[in-house]
This record gives structure tokens, C-alpha cells and sequence, in this order.
């Protein structure tokens, strides 16, 4: 298969979209590096993205269309063109970075409050409904019933309800559940806890006996991020005291972090070896 990772014997490897990988190189590779404003060139990124399985052309197009959703811009240099994060991507990655390094899989600090979302839009209004509904999932919002959805903690909407242009029709509270109300019970009527558990669990038994020691580290920590991103992204970090017992994002973000450990190192040094980078030009000044 074109997508496993080269010396590594893996099986049901998923598909990542190539956006999602070129995100996951700028974050592994890019991001935290000392120069300001890095572009690299898209030779290097075709070479990288290739030992995951990604086609030259399918890159190409990719960065393209990331350059016109303004997450990243390009520098030509003679005749080779570079290509550096925005800083919207930018606050893409570090949300990333936090999600994955500093919240985790698990809740275990949760202090018992509930963000609730209420909305009434008018009947004809489908796009809007479907819009929100999918910004909410996003987010980590369960739907309670169909017009209230719940999210563990204090969870900031503003932004999302502001780009649709639906703060008037939006109510926002937060709160905590009464004594009588079954959590765990409101928890499984509201989010697929089968479905996100089962991604834990095919994650934990893919990288748990996936062999790394002698496999390309760079295209290794490529899929590894990229892959465990797809996975937390859709989890809304539920209180893990109200779980079904043996929740397996523990074991899964173990073997994360384990694997994550046993390649940065080697594939920080390939990195340095084969990237091709440049110090980006200050990006010009929009006029008003």
C-alpha cells in the first residue's frame, strides 16, 4: 500500500488528506524554528511528502490551494519557489500544539461546568442550520436535543457564531448539571462514544506494534502527528470520570507519546539535512 510507512508493517493505514499532512510537516518542521519567517522549497516538501505516499502533482495543487485560503505564501527565488507559513496557520498549529502536548486525551481536571448553545433559525435557513451544526461538532459540542448542544468546560463560540452571522439568533450559557441529572447517561445520548473509542483503540493497536527503530523517522512523525490530530480533533475531551471504564485514550495517547519521543530526534536531524529553506521577504503591507 502506497501510504504505509516505509519499514514499517502496519495494516487499515488511514487516509490523510494532503492538506493535513502538509500541515502536520510545517508544525514538526517549520514552526518552532529559530529563523523568522522560513519558507521551504517545494522540492523539499514534494521529497517528504512522498515517502508518505503523496503524489508530486496532488502536493503541488495542495499548496496551491492553501496559498488561496491564505494558510500559507509563496516566495519565488529564481526559479524556485518557497513556501512559508501565514499567521493564520500559524495559530492553526500552536492550537494543535496544545491540544496535543498540553491538554492531552483525557480529562481529568474537569470542574463539573457545561457550555450550552441554544439556537432557533428560521425553517428556510437549511445552509445556516447545517453550518453551525458542523462548526459545533467541530468543536467538541454534543446535540443535547436539536436545538440546545452541550460541550464540557467554558468553550469560547463567539468566533464561530460571529462568522456565520448568526449572534442573534444564538444564546450561549454556562452552568452545571443538578444532582439528579445521570451525566454519564446525557454523555452517550449526545456524543458517539463508540465510534471515537474504536478510532482510539485502531490507533493504539496500529503504532503499539508498528516496528520504528529502523524506519524513515521523518515520514514516520509525519504520519504519526497527522494520524493522531484526525483522532483528538473529533474527541471533545469528556470528563473521563464519566466514561465507560477502561476508556482507551489513555493507552492510545501513551503509545503517542512514546513513539512521538523515540523520532523527534532523528527525524529533526533528516530534517535538517534535506530541507531546502530560505529567510521569507516581510509580506507587504495590505492597503486599506
Amino acid at each position: 500500500m502506497e501510504d504505509e510507512i516505509p519499514g514499517v508493517e502496519v495494516g487499515d493505514v488511514p487516509q490523510l488528506r494532503p492538506q493535513s499532512l502538509v500541515l502536520s510537516f510545517f508544525g514538526n518542521h517549520v514552526l518552532d524554528r529559530a529563523e523568522s519567517g522560513l519558507g521551504v522549497y517545494s522540492g523539499s516538501i514534494i521529497d517528504v511528502l512522498g515517502r508518505v505516499g503523496t503524489g508530486e502533482q496532488a502536493v503541488r495543487s495542495t499548496l496551491t490551494r492553501m496559498v488561496n485560503r491564505g494558510l500559507l505564501r509563496r516566495q519565488r527565488e529564481g526559479r524556485r519557489m518557497f513556501f512559508g507559513l501565514t499567521p493564520h496557520a500559524e495559530d492553526i498549529l500552536r492550537d494543535g500544539g496544545r491540544r496535543i502536548w498540553r491538554d492531552g486525551a483525557v480529562n481529568e481536571d474537569w470542574d463539573g461546568t457545561w457550555t450550552l448553545l441554544g439556537f432557533s433559525l428560521p425553517e428556510s435557513w437549511q445552509r445556516q442550520r447545517h453550518d453551525l451544526r458542523s462548526r459545533l461538532t467541530w468543536s467538541g459540542f454534543g446535540a443535547l436535543y436539536s436545538g440546545l448542544w452541550i460541550a464540557p468546560g467554558r468553550a469560547d463560540v463567539r468566533e464561530i457564531v460571529s462568522e456565520l452571522g448568526l449572534d442573534a439568533h444564538v444564546k450561549v450559557f454556562h452552568a452545571q448539571a443538578d444532582a439528579f441529572t445521570d451525566v454519564g447517561l446525557m454523555i452517550r445520548e449526545s456524543w458517539d462514544l463508540e465510534t471515537l473509542a474504536a478510532r482510539y483503540v485502531a490507533f493504539d493497536k496500529r503504532w503499539s506494534t508498528a516496528d520504528v527503530a529502523e524506519a524513515d523517522p521523518i515520514a514516520t512523525r509525519l504520519r504519526l502527528v497527522a494520524e493522531w490530530l484526525r483522532v483528538i480533533r473529533i474527541d471533545p475531551r469528556l470528563p473521563v470520570r464519566h466514561l465507560p471504564t477502561e476508556w482507551p485514550a489513555r493507552q492510545a495517547q501513551d503509545t503517542f507519546r512514546r513513539i512521538a519521543e523515540q523520532t523527534a530526534g532523528p527525524a529533526g536531524r533528516m530534517a535538517a539535512d534535506v530541507l531546502e529553506t530560505t529567510p521569507l521577504r516581510p509580506a507587504p503591507l495590505e492597503m486599506p
